[in-house]
């Protein structure tokens, strides 16, 4: 693994300092071998291992690529770590996001233009009491997508993406066992938009925290159950 490691370093070398750009094809592999000083074997086994992380793109028959390294890309691992756990470390999870997507909700009341908080506004008018389960999750996920991406922080908002996404299972679980489960999700919703809306990041802040601790809140509950 040490000499993989290495072929790793020295690929990851090339495209920081610019040597290879997004979307560059690399060299093919026995030229790019000889000129990193790495057997062809450890070179392969580091491009696979690269392209699992979505660094690098190999097209068959094609050649192998520096992936666009956007964000969503590189963050996309964390997913399946995410899924890799058991329930008692999703509080864990719960208690991250808890901390990152409160401050992303005050700067989206920050940050917001007028056009961003009417859609984030139309959201939340886009559902009521009556919606199905499957439907609240499906707002949900849109509702804090948008106020996430409102922060202006690409890297923070594809990193609560990958977190949040692994969280529709509780969320599902959340709306059919707790009574009112529908009625305070969009109760909190509209609370959150308004603050938005009224450019006040503290109280933005503060409403994000206790909704997703409501959430962290259940599944303590249920894990202890």
């Amino acid at each position: 693994m040490a000499v993989t490691d290495e072929a790793i370093e020295k690929i990851k070398a090339m495209i920081v300092a610019g040597e290879l750009a997004p979307g560059d094809r690399l060299p093919p592999e026995k030229e790019l071998s000889e000129r990193l000083g790495l057997s062809r074997n450890s070179m392969r086994e580091a491009v696979k291992a690269l392209e699992v992380i979505r660094v690098l793109d190999v097209r068959r028959g094609d050649g192998t690529y520096v992936t666009s390294l956007e964000p969503h890309l590189l963050l996309e691992a964390i997913s399946f770590v995410v899924d890799m756990h058991d329930d008692d470390s999703m509080l864990e999870i719960f208690a991250v996001r808890r901390m990152l997507e409160s401050q992303a909700t005050g700067l989206a009341a920050t940050l917001g233009t007028d056009e961003k908080i009417s859609e984030l506004q139309a959201e939340v008018d886009s559902v009521d009491a009556a919606v199905t389960i499957e439907a609240l999750v499906d707002h949900d996920i849109r509702f804090h997508r948008e106020i996430v991406a409102m922060s202006g922080n690409a890297y923070l908002a594809s990193l609560i993406e990958h977190l949040s996404s692994q969280t529709v299972r509780a969320r599902v679980w959340r709306g059919l066992t707790e009574g009112g489960a529908v009625e305070r999700t969009l109760s909190e919703h509209r609370a959150i938009a308004d603050a938005i809306a009224q450019h006040d990041s503290a109280l933005a802040t503060s409403l994000a925290t206790a909704h997703i601790a409501g959430v962290e809140r259940w599944l303590r509950q249920a894990a202890a159950s």
